[in-house]
Formats: C-alpha cells, structure tokens, sequence
C-alpha cells in the first residue's frame, strides 16, 4: 500500500496532475506569444500610440526565402502609414471609413493593396513565373481558343477602351493571368484576366452550326473606359513584380465599388 508514495504522502497521482497543470500553463503562454509574433504591438487607431508590450509578447520569426534572397522577418520594413485619405463616416470606433479623394488610387477598401516585395514571383527553378507568351517557356493559345490579340476592350461605361496587344502566362499553372491593353491614348497597361469576359462565335461556328453573328470584343466592366488611363503602370517592360501585381488587382476589384457613382451606393 505504501509503494505509491514518494515522499511522505506525495503520490504518483499528485506528481501526475501537478506535471499536467505546469505543462497546461506553459501551453497557454506558449500559444499567446505566438498569436502575436504578426501585427503586433498593437496600435491605436486615432492617436498612433503602440500599446506597451507584455508577458504573452513574443519575438520575430525569421524565415528562410527562396532562390538566395535572404530572410524574411515581419514588420522588417517601414509600418505601413495609417493616415489614409478618409473620414469616419460617423463618432465611434471602428466606424466605416468614407473616401475623401480618388478611392481606387489610394487603396480604400476593395481597392486596397499590400506593400508587397518589389521583385517578380519566381517559379521552382528561379524563373520568372508571369511573363508576355512570347518569352514564356514555350507556352502557346490553343488554336481552338480566341487569340485575343488585336481585339478591342470594352469598359464598364461601353465604351472601347483600346486593344488588346499581348498575353501574359503563367508559366508554373499554365494560365493567362493578364491582357496587355494599348489604350486610345497609346499608354500599356495590364488587366486581370479574371475580369475579362471574351465575346465571339467565330470559333464556335467551326465546331457547331451557329447564325449569331457576335462581333469579337473583350468585355472588362471592372472599370470604365478613362479609368484605364490610370491602371498602375508597370516600372519594368516585360516583368511584373508582387507589388505591382498586387497594385493592379486591387484596381481593378476597386472599380466593382468605386468605378462609377451607383455602384457605392446601397441597394435598398
């Protein structure tokens, strides 16, 4: 009966639970501190002040990049600037921000972007992974499929907004990611390809009977037609890097709200 002690009346049962609840509290403290490895220290809305740190802080992870590019720590850059170009739309906190200027160009809301690095993504073997069709690794528009060069972009407002001049693929999923569009005013810039609808039966009418007569045309009703003029221009022919990726997605899903007046009003 008396094997189960250890010391005095100090069991194996006791020796069990105390081991349980200091691994229980370490657990909770361990799981706090790496909850706030990102986005922390907190910071307030209004005045700017950071909230002092605590016993649930934790330090920087540092991760490995890629193809030599060195390490990653958060918050390793300059914070991004919370005076953005808006107003409360009513006293309180956490009240929805209006726009004072354009919101599109600032990044409110769904037009908001990420300062993302300033370098191409890259695929396993070091290359660049969204580049024109031309130069990607031998990547070619089915002919059964809409070469879309050459055809003109109609916007949101119906109007044509300029003309399709190149393709650019993905060279990791094998996707066109983005349509290179000459503007009426003679300025290239990139558009989703995710926001283009492709008109046109031509090809159809090869596989099935058709008497539809559909002019061929790329639709982007994203944004209307003078907004293209101010797509994010790339700083590089030829190669598009994460933040400028980032910068030109957002732009385009802005417009969804932003691009004409109706569109950020309620619906009821």
């Amino acid at each position: 009966m008396n094997a189960a002690y250890i010391v005095g009346t100090f069991d194996v049962a006791e020796l069990a639970f105390l081991l349980f609840f200091g691994f229980f509290i370490a657990l909770v403290f361990y799981l706090n501190r790496e909850s706030r490895r990102e986005g922390y220290p907190l910071e307030d809305e209004d005045t700017g002040k950071i909230h002092p740190g605590s016993l649930f802080d934790a330090g920087k992870k540092s991760f490995q990049l890629p193809h030599g590019r060195g390490t990653y720590v958060p918050e390793d850059v300059a914070r991004d600037d919370i005076n953005v170009p808006a107003v409360p739309a009513f006293s309180a906190a956490g009240a929805a921000l209006v726009p004072t200027g354009d919101p599109m160009i600032d990044g409110m809301g769904p037009a908001a972007w990420a300062n993302r690095s300033k370098y191409p993504d890259l695929t396993f073997d070091g290359r660049p992974r969204i580049v024109p069709i031309a130069q990607s690794h031998e990547l070619v528009v089915s002919p059964q499929d809409p070469q879309l060069i050459g055809w003109d972009v109609v916007a949101a407002d119906k109007q044509v907004a300029g003309k399709v001049t190149d393709i650019w693929v993905d060279q990791a999923e094998h996707l066109i990611r983005y349509l290179e569009i000459e503007t009426t005013s003679g300025k290239k810039v990139l558009a989703p390809m995710m926001v283009a609808l492709v008109h046109g039966n031509s090809l159809l009418g090869k596989i099935l009977p058709t008497t539809n007569d559909e002019p061929e045309y790329v639709e982007i009703d994203a944004i209307t037609a003078a907004q293209f003029e101010n797509v994010p221009a790339l700083e590089t022919a030829g190669i598009i890097t994460r933040y400028e990726e980032d910068r030109i997605q957002a732009y385009f899903g802005g417009g969804y709200m932003y691009a004409t007046p109706e569109r950020s009003e309620a619906w009821i």
